[in-house]
């Protein structure tokens, strides 16, 4: 039996990820096929994804209604719902979690994206999450804010799992990646097991094409219209170089002798917003051991239909990824700029979709208080 391409991908030391949940994948089997027709290893959600199946399906309403007239507060409606979703997706994919001791086989929930500034606030809940969802494969997400980092060291040392989230520039990765390391040591001075703590870093990459096209664009000189579609790749690819920097080393291999994990690369915002650019662009280029690739459904599907034979990227591929932004800092976009305004838009757009689907499940309260 011949294998698919994602099934390739996989055996190149890519994770594929679906960077979907839905009630409606998990009550019709959808996402266990997945898993066993397309090498499907985990799960992420996010406030946009739980926004997108609940307001834009009748699914839920049902549930909605029931936990409404018990009196329910929204919040909870809420929590509940995505806590189910989640407790049922872990358990899918409970047999990868297994089979990889616990390396692969992760599904991600995240903390209320309103708390991305509050430090306090974040471990708290997401010590939550964990009580709640009570499967050992679930990661929670935490975003890479300032504030975000000393939660992440924190949830860390508690041996929480954490999946880190919404990463754009290379100086905010380092960080992520020794808030990680330090979590770690703590964790392991206080007599835990790190063998059973996992993380990924999510590092974002479409939307830095979109941003920096559009500047590219304004500029409008050759040189900068060459870099179109260059720099978000060239952007990941100097984050792995950042990774295996990272963990190699004295300090990393006597933390692998006490049972330490990899916190792996995570190539999230994989889909292509651009459609005069290749549907598996961000996927085909970021070939690479140790790192995990989350896409929507339609870059699945593209990827089991026409993806290439995957090559993974080296050294000479990072020096010229080096040169790319070396290249477009000289036409006139401001990385560290740039890098800014995706991290506020990032929030802002989770901190939206909360709030759309926080309205939404009020208006389904009100409907029935008044029934």
């Amino acid at each position: 039996m011949s294998l698919s391409n994602l099934h390739r991908l996989r055996l190149a030391g890519v994770s594929p990820w679906s960077d979907q949940i839905s009630r409606r994948m998990l009550d019709s089997g959808e996402l266990s096929r997945r898993i066993e027709e397309d090498a499907v290893t985990g799960v992420t959600s996010n406030p946009s994804i739980f926004a997108k199946a609940i307001v834009g399906t009748g699914d839920y309403d049902e549930e909605v209604r029931d936990m409404a007239a018990r009196g329910a507060a929204t919040a909870e409606i809420i929590a509940q719902l995505m806590a189910s979703d989640i407790q049922r997706a872990c358990d899918a994919l409970r047999g990868v979690y297994d089979s990889t001791d616990g390396r692969d086989g992760f599904v991600s929930v995240e903390v209320t994206p309103t708390l991305a500034h509050d430090t306090e606030g974040t471990v708290a809940e997401a010590r939550e999450w964990v009580k709640r969802i009570d499967r050992p494969n679930l990661l929670v997400k935490v975003p890479a804010t300032i504030e975000g980092l000393p939660a992440i060291r924190r949830l860390i040392a508690e041996g929480i799992s954490i999946n880190v989230t919404l990463i754009f520039s290379l100086e905010r990765y380092r960080q992520v990646m020794q808030a990680y390391l330090d979590g770690i040591e703590e964790y392991i001075s206080q007599g835990g097991d790190p063998s059973r703590v996992a993380s990924v870093a999510s590092f974002f990459v479409s939307r830095m094409d979109t941003e920096v096209d559009r500047r590219l664009e304004e500029i409008g000189t050759d040189e900068a219209l060459a870099l179109r579609g260059e720099t978000a790749v060239a952007n990941a690819r100097l984050a792995y170089r950042a990774f295996l920097d990272t963990f190699t080393g004295e300090r990393w291999r006597k933390l692998v002798a006490s049972g330490a994990r990899i916190q792996r690369p995570l190539w999230a915002s994989t889909s292509t917003k651009n459609p005069e650019y290749r549907d598996t662009l961000y996927v085909d280029e970021l070939v690479a051991p140790h790192t995990v690739n989350t896409m929507p459904l339609e870059t699945i599907d593209a990827y089991q239909d026409h993806g290439p034979e995957p090559v993974a990227f080296g050294p000479e591929e990072i020096a010229q990824a080096e040169e790319t932004i070396e290249r477009m800092g000289a036409v006139g976009v401001d990385y560290d700029d740039v890098m800014e305004v995706l991290e506020r838009e990032g929030v802002e757009k989770f901190v939206d979709s909360w709030n759309e689907l926080v309205a939404s499940v009020e208006e389904e309260v009100e409907k029935t208080s008044q029934a």
